[in-house]
């Protein structure tokens, strides 16, 4: 599998798990007072976050369009549905 197929389902995975912590998972912790959902979606969440973050650093060189939008492709991991923007924008330069 090419590094840049590698990116772009880490990219919607990173974004799955983030909605997921923040709409669902968060709010059972301090509605419900039942923090399982949490401690059970954060640790794979930070390890996508992670992998997201160092997949861009390394494609950064080798990819042109991620090269020119570096910094919005970062950002865009701290932003809900952010992830699900770039990785459709990096396909569509992809298929062109």
């Amino acid at each position: 599998m090419s590094l840049i197929k590698t990116f772009r389902i880490i990219a919607f995975l990173e974004g799955l798990s983030y909605i997921l912590l923040l709409f669902i998972a968060v709010p059972i912790k301090y509605v419900a007072d039942d923090p399982t959902y949490v401690k059970m979606l954060g640790m794979p969440h930070g390890l996508l976050f992670m992998g997201y973050i160092a997949l861009a650093i390394v494609l950064r060189t080798e990819n042109q369009w991620i090269k020119n939008n570096f910094f919005l492709v970062l950002i865009a991991s701290v932003i809900p549905f952010g992830t699900f923007v770039v990785e459709k924008k990096l396909n569509k330069t992809i298929q062109k």
